[in-house]
């Protein structure tokens, strides 16, 4: 094994440990605290796939902006929004069982497609991959649209919070 598996496989099961403890977290400050570990993980990830300018996106526009938000919109509403209940549903196993079991017919259906390759196609060098990310996302014909609708979710979602929080008179 070489150092960069290594380091891959030791990024994964700290990203993967992170997902996990963003899930089962009672603290919602906490789950997104967990959830910045593992935003970051996916940017090392970048970096070992030599995706500088993904990596560096991911720290600033994932880790920066919305993580921050996040925890802004949680800390808004935590007055608000006090749950008392049992966060767990007494039927979570069943949940994880078929979560598996979708997960193991997913793996199935990908080892039984003809065209599925484990290898990364041979990229042409002569193509800078910056410019066509840039053309697709002010492009109308790519993702002009969804990157449009992601900023308007969290300008909705950051209002709605502030509108929660907010005390009455």
């Amino acid at each position: 094994m070489t150092p960069l598996q290594i380091i891959f496989l030791l990024v994964a099961a700290i990203s993967l440990g992170g997902a996990v403890m963003v899930v089962t977290r009672q603290n919602l400050v906490h789950a997104a605290l967990w959830l910045i570990l593992v935003l970051f993980g996916v940017a090392v990830t970048f970096v070992l796939l030599n995706a500088g300018f993904l990596a560096m996106a991911q720290v600033v526009i994932y880790i920066g902006a919305i993580a921050i938000l996040m925890i802004f919109t949680i800390m808004l509403t935590r007055k608000v929004a006090k749950d008392t209940d049992e966060q767990l549903n007494s039927n979570w196993w069943g949940a994880g069982i078929i979560s598996l079991l979708l997960f193991g017919g997913v793996i199935l259906m990908l080892f039984q497609w003809q065209n599925f390759q484990f290898n990364l196609p041979n990229l042409n060098p002569s193509v800078d991959p910056l410019l066509q990310l840039g053309e697709g996302l002010v492009s109308p014909n790519a993702f002009l649209l969804p990157f449009e609708i992601a900023s308007v979710l969290l300008v909705a979602a950051l209002i709605g919070a502030i509108m929660v929080a907010r005390e009455r008179k």
